[in-house]
């Protein structure tokens, strides 16, 4: 798990990205590709198996390798653009 703010050049790379929201919540997930996140409002934090926790806002640039097994604690409702690979 990475977290970064987003330069121009990465938002550049969103173009063609999916987009995902979610509110206000808790939930398990386990990432079965690599999955890159530009996060365009909200806030949330993810705490992996081992206790590892990162936490994000808007204009955050997020990576997940694949196989993560992580649990998503969203505190502000999230709008996400995300690519795999």
């Amino acid at each position: 798990m990475k977290v970064r703010k987003a330069t121009p050049a990465d938002i550049k790379k969103t173009e063609d990205w999916g987009a995902w929201s979610k509110g206000i919540s808790e939930f398990p997930w386990q990432f079965s590709d690599k999955e890159t996140c530009y996060i365009l409002e909200g806030q949330a934090t993810v705490v992996d198996e081992k206790g590892n926790e990162i936490s994000f806002t808007k204009g955050d640039w997020v990576e997940f390798e694949k196989g993560l097994s992580c649990t998503w604690k969203i505190t502000k409702a999230i709008n996400k653009l995300y690519d795999f690979g």
